[in-house]
């Protein structure tokens, strides 16, 4: 077999990878050798501004199959027929820890996926609950500092997490969900994914929908004890990147089916809670789950770095039949994700491999910046309207309008009749076994006890007890009694 010649970034041979040049034998080292000075470069810029959140994960592409016609409520093309494949990838992240955290911790987890398809990407950022901490994007950057390392301190603090928790009721609904069973899951491979938001489809006919995503694993549910978890997390703190590379790497791909709850736009007004409360749920009795496809995962990623670190997920990302509600939350993150893209990558991040489309052709007006790969030829225009031939806008909207009305302002959600912070997480409660409530009571005692003000503790306690007076009353004599151990 032929060596391969080792080079600069500009394609000379290199002489030497092992010695430095210097000024004779063991004198200093020379500022002209450009090839050390290349490495060492190159070296200090090779890693990005990780992610404020997500910052941990792990990815993997697949496809997704059409298994069921769901044409009479998107015209999205990659859903158009039974048996219809579509290039994917997805990426799998924790969300409050930093790049260098463990994996089986109590948090939610990421659930981004990227459809490749062929009238553009598509991208859905979910995760691996059905509803959030929070209802309105204002909230978001108090919330995370709240979660994460505290400035004085370097590490998360009880206090900090519980008193932000202490002032946002509606985050009981998802603090039952975390401190559940399901808050630690076994593998990635074993946890559901939901879009969580509520997303809009619309038919060949104009007719609009509002849908909730959830994909349903068929490796079955997992998860683990906070001390399986520790013990795990001790061992290899990259368990769950161990374990979904092995299986991928064996051929065991695994995979999801996906499901839609599906909502006709005239019913969202008078439903019994805001359908675009990122914090409440559609109960399945209102709006059945209805199958869609599969997703299978079936090839890991060559470089971790290039494929995983710097795929984009975007959620203004979509594709002509789906489009956004006025969830709140979502509306938020139509901005902030690509943004952070743009920060941490640059405003060419579309154009990396990971992020390109795979099958339909980007053809725009967008030139230059930082690491562009695609300027057009010397005709082409970098401006619209032109009389050279250049794309024009098609008049087809992606989605159906949304009806507006009333005044601007800083307004709260519209209530509806069931639309308190607590009912959906005493319905949550109350569908636990005894077992599973006693690791749920414990979960909360663990971490609200370590609180040091009372009146963080007392305001949390009122949460519970709004929610079920029997979770409320068991949390708190579990707070108690270890505080007085």
């Amino acid at each position: 077999m032929t060596q391969r010649v080792l080079t600069t970034e500009s394609g000379a041979p290199v002489a030497d990878n092992q010695n430095s040049a210097t000024a004779g034998v063991g004198g200093p080292i020379l500022l002209q050798d450009q090839h050390l000075l290349e490495k060492l470069a190159r070296f200090n810029r090779e890693r990005i501004p990780e992610r404020v959140v997500h910052a941990r994960g792990s990815g993997a592409y697949g496809y997704f199959e059409v298994t069921d016609d769901v044409t009479g409520f998107t015209r999205a093309d990659f859903l158009s027929a039974v048996g219809k494949r579509t290039e994917t990838f997805i990426r799998f992240s924790t969300v409050a820890d930093s790049l260098g955290g463990a994996d089986a911790v109590r948090d939610p987890r990421g659930f981004a996926l990227k459809f490749y398809t062929g009238e553009g990407n598509y991208d859905l950022v979910g995760n691996n609950t059905p509803v959030f901490f929070i209802k309105d994007p204002i909230k978001f950057p108090d919330f995370i500092h709240s979660q994460k390392r505290d400035p004085f301190t370097g590490r998360q603090e009880p206090d900090n997490v519980w008193d932000f928790w202490a002032h946002a009721p509606e985050a009981t609904h998802q603090v039952t969900w975390l401190m559940g069973d399901r808050g630690i899951p076994a593998s990635y491979r074993h946890m559901n994914g939901y879009g969580s938001h509520t997303y809009q489809w619309t038919n060949a006919a104009g007719e609009a929908f509002f849908v909730k995503y959830h994909f349903k694993t068929n490796q079955g549910v997992r998860s683990l004890s906070s001390e399986q978890a520790a013990e795990l997390a001790g061992k290899d703190n990259s368990s769950h990147q161990t374990d979904l590379l092995q299986a991928i790497e064996r051929g065991t791909n695994p995979s999801w089916t996906l499901y839609v709850q599906v909502m006709p736009a005239a019913e969202a007004a008078d439903y019994r809670f805001n359908p675009f409360d990122l914090t409440k749920v559609w109960p399945h009795s209102d709006y059945p789950l209805q199958r869609v496809g599969r997703l299978v995962l079936d090839r890991n990623p060559d470089n971790v770095f290039a494929e995983v670190e710097q795929a984009a997920f975007s959620p203004n990302n979509f594709v002509p039949g789906i489009g956004p509600s006025p969830d709140k939350m979502l509306q938020g993150r139509l901005f902030a994700y690509a943004d952070a893209h743009r920060y941490r990558l640059g405003v060419n991040h579309t154009q990396l491999p990971v992020n390109a489309p795979r099958t339909a052709v980007v053809d725009n007006y967008g030139r230059d910046g930082l690491h562009a790969t695609r300027n057009g030829a010397r005709h082409d225009k970098n401006y619209e309207p032109n009389s050279y031939a250049g794309p024009a806008q098609t008049d087809a909207a992606l989605s159906a309008p949304l009806a507006i009305h009333g005044w601007t302002g800083t307004h709260a959600a519209p209530a509806h009749t069931k639309d308190d912070d607590f009912f959906q997480a005493g319905e949550l409660y109350r569908l636990m076994s005894e077992d599973e409530k006693g690791r749920l009571v414990a979960n909360i005692a663990g971490g609200l006890s370590q609180v040091t003000r009372d009146d963080v503790i007392e305001k949390n306690l009122a949460h519970f007890h709004a929610a079920d007076a029997d979770y409320g009353k068991r949390v708190e004599e579990a707070v108690r009694a270890l505080r007085e151990d």
